[in-house]
């Protein structure tokens, strides 16, 4: 759950600026484009294995640092 703690100073512009990047933060946009249609379990292992293959890569890459 996010939680955005208020200041009396804070304007609304500022306040929802500061929860639309806490939500990017926490990825829930992404994960609500995700659920928006149904992914068959092929897609979602398919989609899974990329990103971890993605990661695997830039590990192996600051690895040598």
């Amino acid at each position: 759950m996010i939680e955005i703690k208020l200041k009396k100073s804070d304007s609304l512009e500022k306040v929802l600026r500061r929860f639309k990047k806490q939500l990017l933060r926490e990825g829930v946009i992404k994960e609500l484009k995700r659920r928006r249609y149904y992914e068959k379990p092929s897609v979602t292992l398919r989609r899974k294995r990329k990103v971890a293959r993605f990661e695997a890569m830039l590990k192996q890459r600051h690895a040598d640092d």
